[in-house]
């Protein structure tokens, strides 16, 4: 299918006649009365209030099958206000799946079938389609000017769904909106998201989509965070003697990121005028360092005192420059920074740092309705030292510049969507964001060459639709957490994929989803691993030093300290796009991604416990966590969704390879086969589409590296000569890979050398791979 493309029209009116005489199907979502109406006769919400607007969008969607047209949904207030709460019409008896904020920093999936069972701070929202002919809808609440939406539950029980629009700032007004909601119809959940986003970028002209942006190279290294390892403690040598364990280990790390531990903080009340400073380092443990604020640019005494055995060569920099030389593998040294500077901002009146001064945070009535956090309660109680939105570019000018004259490569900025609580006095929260991630912006583009960035706590509309110009790559799910403040280790660890699964469906569009870091000795490391491995974002550990679980970690790391990453972001299945996979007792999340010439396909029971309406917090719920079973097969791979769509057009069987079985099926089209899984537990799936060769008449498909977690992965090109019934598979890593034939092949070479192989009833053939000293392709032929 080709991918759908936007067509732009000056008048409404034109959309219409477009429509009108096109012999394709259009859909379309309209107002009608007092009802939202799909394709002209389906109501989708109603009792619309009259002081609701419908504006059809001017962008028409078009593929080869369907026209499509989106609408823009605005209202009239009675008094010009700095928020409103206006309702958009009763939602009952459809099922919808939205994503939430249920902390100030993160969303997850939530489920519904009525307004009532709306969340607060709801950033995008699909209603199911139905056997009627009802397509999918979905609701993305944008931005507006100066004000952003949501979406909210209405109140008083009558299953109302309200926009909650605001500015951030009673100084900043309004009563008239026209575009703080967008809606959409379509056939397919997956392109419907998609081709919102292009409209809504269109329409905003503030963001990039992803398909525009380069990710960054650290995308496809191992990699290795500080935080858990170390916390505050973080020091060279440590990192170091980490490094080598790993690099020892067999799995060198491409990508090392020094996490919260390694700048020159102070609380308000340290001194900073003696020698070595009071830096607050020495009196800090985890969370306690929240309050502090940045005093310097340069790094705190534990790396400024850093003595490499070259002449002449201390600090920070000569440490990162040791480290690359000695560990060849480390191409990347990533730092963590906090948007503001730090967790408490940049302290005021400190020489050679800029301007900044102590700013009061304040919480919406719609952040109040989010999860109790640590992380606010600090910062609400200390405050935040904010450089003012026009001298922005100068904190991030002094940071990274000094960064990168260090030899740093790039920057996790964290604590990002902190700027709506602190925008009172800067014209709201849309034009404080606006300067502050355009100041970014251009500093990533001189230091970081554009791309050296990861996101994190940004999961809010604002940041989306403002701050992903440049940024790539971003976290899709709150903090791997190694256990709950009870020590059970288990159930949060179902939550966080969750979280990274739901999210990716509406952020995939404009970042990368990074599903963040997870300890390889965990209890729960190969749950963790497996849903790495295919879900196409970086894979990077917290391993304390000399800690980790090597067997594990080399079925997601070649030698080199690469991976194999999937083409795609890992989404979840139809059947479980409006399923709740955490506590109703009964659905195994699914999620599919692409490789090059394979899909994979992972069945995770995440069940056991999450959002709690009623307490306002995650919680466990571990009645719900108990063996379940489900179904699986070829029809869960979207295989025109992806990045590189997979042509499965004439393909009559499918081999299905269970990774941790190490078995195989093969299965028609539209066969599927049923697995139990157990709490906290997996499986992953390569679904490879069957090719025939004509002479000799053989069925032929690849399936990978059986030593990897991600097999189809290693599969990097695939030629088939029929004529000569030959095959040739370019392979990356080394170890056993396997192929299904239903017949043996004559003879196997591997870069031209004959090599042995092995051949049984379970019809993979079998063959072992050397690594060939790089990520170079091996070139294995099959003769048949």
């Amino acid at each position: 299918m080709a991918p759908p493309s936007l067509t732009k029209n000056a008048i409404n009116d034109e959309v219409v006649g477009v429509l009108n005489a096109s012999s394709r199907p259009a859909l379309s979502i309209t107002l009608k009365d007092s009802n939202f109406v799909a394709n002209g006769h389906h109501p989708i919400l109603t009792h619309v209030p009259p002081y609701i607007t419908a504006t059809p969008s001017p962008l028409i969607s078009e593929t080869e099958t369907q026209l499509a047209v989106g609408c823009f949904v605005g209202f009239d207030a009675d008094e010009s206000n700095s928020c409103h709460v206006a309702s958009i019409g009763r939602l009952r008896g459809i099922r919808f799946s939205s994503i939430f904020r249920f902390k100030v920093w993160w969303t997850t999936q939530w489920v519904g079938t009525c307004g009532s069972d709306v969340q607060h701070e709801t950033q995008m929202m699909i209603l199911d389609r139905s056997d009627q002919g009802r397509p999918f809808v979905l609701l993305l609440p944008i931005l507006e000017g100066a004000f952003r939406c949501s979406l909210r539950p209405g109140g008083d029980g009558d299953d109302t769904v309200a926009m909650w629009v605001e500015s951030g700032s009673t100084c900043v007004r309004a009563s008239r909106f026209r575009s703080c909601l967008y809606i959409q119809v379509g056939e397919d959940p997956y392109s419907l998201v998609k081709d919102a986003m292009k409209a809504v970028k269109l329409s905003l002209g503030t963001f990039k989509l992803l398909e525009e942006k380069t990710p960054p190279g650290i995308m496809d290294k191992f990699g290795w965070c500080t935080w858990d390892a170390f916390y505050l403690k973080v020091n060279p040598q440590g990192i170091r003697t980490g490094v080598k364990c790993l690099v020892d280990g067999g799995c060198p790390p491409g990508m090392v990121l020094i996490d919260d531990g390694w700048q020159s903080i102070a609380h308000d009340a340290d001194s900073i005028t003696d020698g070595r400073e009071q830096e607050a380092m020495d009196l800090t443990t985890a969370g306690e360092q929240m309050p502090c604020r940045l005093i310097k640019f340069e790094e705190n005494y534990k790396f400024r005192e850093y003595k490499s055995d070259r002449e002449n060569c201390k600090g920070l920099g000569a440490f990162v420059k040791d480290l690359k030389e000695e560990f060849r593998s480390v191409e990347y040294v990533y730092v963590w920074h906090a948007l503001c500077g730090y967790w408490g901002g940049i302290r005021p009146n400190v020489l050679g740092m800029p301007l900044s001064r102590i700013i009061s945070p304040n919480l919406s009535q719609e952040l109040e309705m989010t999860m109790e956090d640590l992380a606010v309660d600090k910062i609400v109680s200390s405050g935040i030292g904010l450089v003012p939105p026009e001298l922005a570019h100068k904190m991030y000018e002094g940071l990274h510049s000094h960064l990168q004259s260090a030899g740093i490569d790039g920057v996790k900025v964290d604590v990002i969507h902190l700027l709506e609580m602190l925008s009172e006095e800067f014209g709201g929260r849309i034009e404080l964001a606006k300067a502050y991630y355009t100041a970014l912006t251009m500093s990533i583009h001189k230091y970081f060459k554009g791309n050296g960035v990861i996101a994190s706590m940004e999961h809010c509309n604002d940041f989306m639709y403002l701050g992903t110009e440049a940024i790539t790559l971003g976290r899709v799910g709150d903090d791997f957490w190694t256990k709950d403040l009870s020590g059970d280790p288990y159930w949060l660890q179902g939550c966080h994929m969750v979280h990274c699964a739901y999210n990716s469906l509406w952020m995939g569009n404009m970042i990368h989803p990074d599903w963040d870091m997870f300890q390889s000795n965990h209890p729960c490391a190969e749950f963790h691993a497996a849903s790495r491995a295919i879900s196409g974002g970086p894979i990077y550990i917290s391993d304390s030093v000399g800690s980790h679980n090597f067997n594990l970690l080399k079925s997601l790391v070649l030698p080199d300290g690469s991976i194999l990453r999937c083409q795609y972001h890992a989404l979840p299945t139809r059947d479980c796009l409006f399923e709740d996979p955490l506590h109703d007792g009964k659905t195994i999340l699914k999620f599919w991604n692409l490789n090059k010439f394979t899909g994979a396909l992972g069945l995770f029971n995440c069940q056991g416990g999450g959002w709690c309406p009623k307490t306002r917090q995650n919680r466990r719920a571990s009645e719900y966590a108990r063996t379940l079973t489900c179904v699986a097969g070829p029809k869960d791979i979207e295989w025109n969704n992806g990045k590189t769509p997979i042509s499965v057009k004439g393909v009559n069987f499918f081999a299905i390879y269970m990774v941790r079985q190490k078995k195989l099926e093969l299965l028609k089209a539209s066969e599927n086969l049923e697995y139990s899984i157990a709490p906290l537990n997996y499986q992953l799936l390569v679904v490879s589409p069957v090719t025939v060769l004509s002479k000799p008449y053989v069925g032929f498909a690849p399936i990978g590296l059986a030593n990897m977690l991600n097999p189809g992965g290693a599969i990097q090109s695939l030629e088939i000569d029929e004529n000569e019934g030959l095959v040739r598979v370019g392979a990356r890593g080394c170890g056993e890979i396997l192929v299904f034939a239903s017949e043996g092949p004559r003879s196997c070479k591997i870069d031209g050398e004959d090599v042995g192989f092995e051949y049984e009833d379970d019809q993979m053939v079998k063959i072992q791979v050397p690594w060939p000293g790089s990520s170079r392709l091996s070139i294995i032929e099959y003769r048949f």
